[in-house]
């Protein structure tokens, strides 16, 4: 790794920069990301991701931590930045001192790659990133094969993404697309569409999960588009036993993947 040169000042160029970064129309149009967090930019080089710069608080990282660096190129520029500046940047209170810019993933529809029976969660018109990290957080878990993103509000490099995600952002094989485009390719892979949806619906836990299988969310203010409800091979939803009719989005997505991981392991 290259010998790191000292940033103390907020106003750098480089520092500057990286709070640009935050912005979506920035990393468009630098065709850059923003990684927070030592575990997060290790996941995303581990899983093919260009790791452009690196900059390190030594008062934050651990000496366990430090260990884990030696995993980059050495061609890839290091800045050694003071807490100050790291806290300026940072969402997080406690994270590992890490910050890195990365080139962003290929996420057509055109590279993905499925097995013969996948599970597939489709996330349709996401706005916040909170709940997008969540969901795919929770398809890391539940071992899903892909997360389709359709008709987003939301980037998904968005720095509370990557952070609520712990990472999972870049481990996960992401497609972003149009409705339409995943209509048409689930249907010509005969991977079945499950649609969460309330109306003239079967509870989630009858069905059969153990073939190819798209379970497919929208937003918790309208749920999901007509197309996907016209498009559905099922619907499913989850019984509601309180006094109120639906979940977080998030946590809907989680039931019902997690019902697909029990059927399979059955």
């Amino acid at each position: 790794m290259s010998v790191p040169e000292k940033i103390t000042s907020l106003q750098n160029p480089k520092i500057k920069n990286l709070k640009k970064l935050e912005k979506a129309s920035e990393r468009r149009e630098q065709n850059l990301i923003l990684i927070e967090g030592l575990r997060e930019t290790v996941l995303a080089r581990r899983a093919g991701y260009e790791i452009v710069t690196l900059f390190v608080c030594e008062e934050i990282l651990k000496s366990d931590d430090a260990y884990n660096l030696k995993e980059f190129p050495p061609t890839i520029p290091v800045y050694h930045i003071t807490k100050e500046i790291y806290d300026s940047l940072a969402y997080r209170e406690t994270t590992e001192g890490v910050i890195a810019t990365a080139r962003p993933g290929n996420h057509s529809l055109q590279k993905v790659k499925l097995n013969s029976t996948p599970l597939i969660l489709v996330i349709e018109g996401v706005e916040k990133p909170g709940n997008l990290g969540a969901m795919l957080r929770t398809c890391d878990a539940a071992g899903v094969n892909a997360v389709f993103i359709c008709d987003g509000k939301t980037d998904i490099y968005n720095p509370n993404v990557v952070r609520s995600s712990l990472g999972t952002v870049f481990t996960q094989q992401i497609i972003v697309c149009e409705t339409s485009e995943a209509i048409t390719f689930l249907k010509n892979n005969n991977i079945r569409i499950f649609a969460a949806e309330l109306t003239n619906s079967n509870n989630y836990f009858s069905e059969n999960l153990k073939t190819a299988s798209a379970i497919t969310v929208g937003t918790e203010a309208t749920g999901l588009s007509q197309p996907w409800i016209e498009a559905a091979d099922i619907r499913i939803k989850i019984p509601m036993l309180g006094q109120i009719d639906s979940l977080n989005v998030s946590v809907s997505a989680g039931v019902v993947l997690f019902e697909a991981v029990r059927q399979r392991s059955a």
